[in-house]
């Protein structure tokens, strides 16, 4: 445990504080368990050890994470016990998803030790939903999404922006304070700006690793998935990052990779609940959730980038970036009339040539324009949707 304890003190001094997630101020820390998930690299084990640095005192608490070679001889509920026998009041535990059958241990530790509070994140999504459920009545689970436009300004080149809501972006007030040009800017975000890793030289390396085990090590392992299953997760995710944007016709791409109608249904949830693509549904139905899937997209415009490159349809990159940015904070469904609906808008998503034919008998829709600096009217530029969270 001695060990458990250096690493966590190495880790602690090397952690910042100027910067934080827009989710670190909506989380009850003194909650008795919360659980925090989000896709592999979006700072999930930053933002724990911030509010450590920041609000705790290291005698009473202890980060460690599920993967630790520690654990590999150790159960985690003895480590818990240990711990709290100690004077332990804080646990927290990175990389839950990686200790087996983790959930029912923590519902262990959970009853076992009232005052003990505890925060454990994982990577894997599917694993976190999946076991969450077992933890319902105990647990508080919170998402953690990529780096917003706005909180890439501030991150990568320390700009403040604050945020604004809907409505104040489609009435044309989402200002950007000592920013002249946002277009520069917003095009790197594009590129680079979603992961905070996107500050290192090997940004694409290491976002193309992280495609890579989530489709070879945390889907197939979650869904008892073989080998081969994972050429064909590779194949469906090269499709869909082809596509301009991308309507599936489900006969048609079972037969492609050679897959059944049912176990390709699982395939999109697997990677959509991964943080590689996300869904688009209609109305159908009028409960969120319930839908026909409408379209599909990449998760977010750095996946995009990777994937494709320059050739990146730009078209699929304006959508992908409105739909990935709206998707905290709204409930987002397809339009018959424009590209998307959030409440009663209408938002159709163009360059700055785009006309306004396809919504003009609509008198609550909008015109939205990449390649624009300041929106008019009822057309607003692209990049102020990134200010919403």
């Amino acid at each position: 445990m001695k060990i458990l304890y250096q690493k966590f003190e190495t880790l602690l001094q090397n952690t910042p504080t100027d910067f934080k997630r827009y989710l670190y101020e909506k989380i009850p820390w003194g909650s008795r368990m919360i659980g925090i998930i989000g896709a592999r690299g979006v700072g999930k084990t930053t933002m724990i050890l911030q509010h450590i640095k920041q609000n705790l005192n290291n005698k009473n608490t202890l980060y460690v994470s599920a993967d630790d070679m520690y654990f590999a001889e150790n159960k985690l509920i003895d480590f818990a016990d240990e711990f709290y026998k100690n004077a332990g009041e804080y646990l927290f535990i990175d990389e839950i998803h990686k200790y087996a059958d983790w959930s029912r241990e923590l519902k262990n530790i959970y009853d076992s030790f009232p005052t003990l509070k505890i925060v454990f994140t994982g990577s894997s999504v599917l694993d976190i939903l999946k076991g969450s459920a077992d933890l319902s009545r105990r647990a508080l689970i919170y998402k953690l999404q990529g780096l917003s436009f706005r909180e890439y300004l501030k991150f990568f080149h320390s700009c403040d922006t604050e945020t604004f809501t809907l409505q104040q972006i489609i009435n044309n007030e989402a200002k950007l304070t000592n920013i002249k040009h946002p277009l520069p800017l917003f095009n790197d975000y594009l590129k680079r700006g979603y992961y905070p890793f996107g500050l290192e030289e090997e940004m694409n390396l290491r976002l193309g690793q992280i495609i890579v085990q989530t489709l070879e090590i945390d889907i197939p392992q979650y869904a008892n998935l073989n080998v081969g299953t994972s050429r064909k997760l590779k194949r469906l995710l090269a499709i869909i990052a082809e596509s301009v944007p991308f309507k599936p016709n489900f006969t048609k791409i079972a037969n492609i990779i050679d897959v059944s109608r049912n176990s390709l249904d699982d395939y999109f949830l697997f990677m959509e609940q991964a943080g590689l693509i996300g869904r688009l549904r209609n109305e159908t139905g009028g409960i969120r959730g319930l839908g026909k899937i409408d379209k599909v997209y990449l998760d977010n415009t750095n996946i995009a980038f990777n994937l494709a490159g320059d050739s990146s349809n730009t078209g699929n990159i304006r959508e992908t970036f409105f739909f990935n940015q709206m998707r905290v904070n709204n409930e987002i469904i397809s339009s018959k009339t424009a590209d998307f609906i959030i409440n009663d808008y209408n938002f159709e998503v163009g360059g700055k040539n785009k006309r306004q034919k396809q919504i003009e008998k609509n008198a609550k829709s909008f015109v939205v324009k990449d390649d624009i600096e300041f929106g008019y009217l009822n057309v607003i530029p692209l990049w102020a949707f990134g200010l919403n969270y």
